[in-house]
């Protein structure tokens, strides 16, 4: 079945959802685990560095070794990580806080994010070298 198949983009639409669903309850459940942690912030900056550990570890896979299937790559990259992590909470969290708290907030979420980044694309890497021996 071609990309421009209609039935493709049932399949990817049906993968989106499916990883979006995976990606709120993962959320959920990471939000609950920190439940007992004075402040939500917490919660949010876990879900978005493990988020952008996984996206830089799906992107760099696709390029330097490419075992996945584009569908997989959808469904994690688009479906479960939009999910999973979020700007938006992020960014309501980071207004309502404190000054100094705000500013840690936002250091923290993009130097973490960044260094979750590399250390995706570090193990996607060694994924390709095991691939490749």
């Amino acid at each position: 079945m071609t990309d421009d198949h209609p039935l493709a983009t049932v399949e990817t639409l049906a993968l989106v959802a499916l990883g979006g669903f995976a990606g709120a309850n993962a959320r959920f459940v990471v939000d609950q685990g920190l439940s007992g942690l004075p402040t939500g912030l917490v919660g949010t900056l876990v879900a978005n560095v493990c988020g952008c550990v996984l996206l830089g570890f799906v992107l760099y896979e696709e390029v330097h070794v490419g075992v996945f299937s584009r569908q997989l790559r959808v469904a994690i990259g688009t479906g479960f990580l939009s999910s999973f992590t979020t700007y938006s909470t992020f960014a309501v969290q980071t207004a309502t806080s404190a000054p100094l708290l705000a500013l840690a907030n936002v250091g923290a979420n993009y130097a973490l994010g960044f260094a979750g980044v590399v250390i995706g694309r570090w193990l996607a890497l060694s994924f390709a070298a095991e691939v490749d021996a």
